[in-house]
């Protein structure tokens, strides 16, 4: 299946989540596009696609399906044509695509960092004793009970908006947002403290942005090409190897983080067991081009030290 080159009598159909943070993204992959291929905003038609991890809010990702929850249906309207690109927020991507996909395109990065979010607390560390901190991420909730085994940690789904609401109402002392997103949505007035990454390691993938395509679609293949950064590219390869040889889902509680210095990689990962009780850290240092195979030294060593059933604690 090929696309024809994009005009505005034949649109690129750019397929996304309806999010503010997701249509930001999608606004930001037209306008790459634009400026790469001079061509009018009227040669790109946003097409929003409701996701099953968009219309349950209800219950944990884990129980629901994990990672593929955000991606399922817009990778389906393209395998039926009805959409030609799909953007996507790579710490949500599973580490492999359905047949007829690929992912080959990425937007720089953005900051990586976790923001410890609260309308009373500076940070994690100034929270009283058994403060309530609200999040759905299983990384987070593991990485905060190993530090503070003290804090209730309660589940907190939904958009930036929903979050910071539910804040105003009392649901909790402080949550987590990804510096990426707030950032991305302009939103710099949120009370919020960054948290480094030697005190946090984020998702893998964080703060990056993916466009997903069919893979005949030479038209297209040619089109992203043109705005994809190498960079970004790099240090995914090392973090989604890692993953994978994790056997990463939304299920086990993963952190992660590829840093490029010139020719240079170093990757960090960390596992945790679900309720903090224990965290295991690892660093890989590598030529930038090996990082898929520094990944999968960095998860092999990784689950050396846990042994068996570190994931079900």
């Amino acid at each position: 299946m090929k696309s024809a080159h994009p005009s505005p009598d034949s649109p690129l159909r750019i397929g996304t989540r309806g999010s503010p943070l997701a249509l930001a993204q999608a606004f930001e992959t037209r306008k790459r596009l634009m400026a790469a291929h001079d061509l009018p905003e009227e040669a790109f038609h946003i097409e929003v696609i409701k996701t099953t991890g968009d219309a349950v809010q209800d219950r944990p990702l884990s129980e629901i399906g994990g990672k593929g929850l955000f991606t399922k249906e817009i990778e389906e309207a393209m395998l039926a044509g009805a959409i030609d690109i799909a953007v996507h927020s790579m710490k949500d991507m599973p580490v492999d695509q359905p047949a007829g996909l690929t992912l080959d395109c990425y937007l720089p990065r953005e900051d990586v960092r976790d923001a410890f979010v609260s309308l009373e607390f500076a940070g994690i560390a100034a929270l009283p004793e058994g403060a309530v901190v609200g999040t759905s991420s299983l990384r987070r909730r593991a990485q905060l009970k190993n530090r503070r085994p003290d804090l209730q940690v309660v589940e907190f789904r939904g958009n930036v908006q929903t979050r910071l609401r539910k804040l105003r109402e009392g649901a909790a002392s402080g949550t987590f947002l990804a510096m990426a997103g707030l950032n991305r949505l302009g939103l710099n007035n949120v009370p919020k403290n960054p948290i480094e990454t030697e005190d946090m390691l984020p998702a893998i993938a964080q703060g990056a942005i993916g466009i997903e395509r069919r893979l005949d679609d030479d038209v297209t293949a040619e089109l992203l090409a043109a705005i994809h950064h190498g960079p970004t590219g790099l240090r995914l390869t090392a973090e989604r190897s890692m993953l994978r040889g994790l056997d990463g889902s939304c299920q086990s509680p993963i952190g992660g983080l590829a840093v490029l210095d010139g020719e240079s990689l170093v990757l960090r990962g960390e596992i945790i067991r679900p309720d903090g009780s224990e965290a295991l850290l690892e660093t890989v240092s590598g030529n930038a081009s090996d990082g898929a195979e520094m990944g999968s030294e960095a998860a092999a060593i990784l689950l050396g030290k846990a042994g068996p059933g570190f994931f079900s604690h």
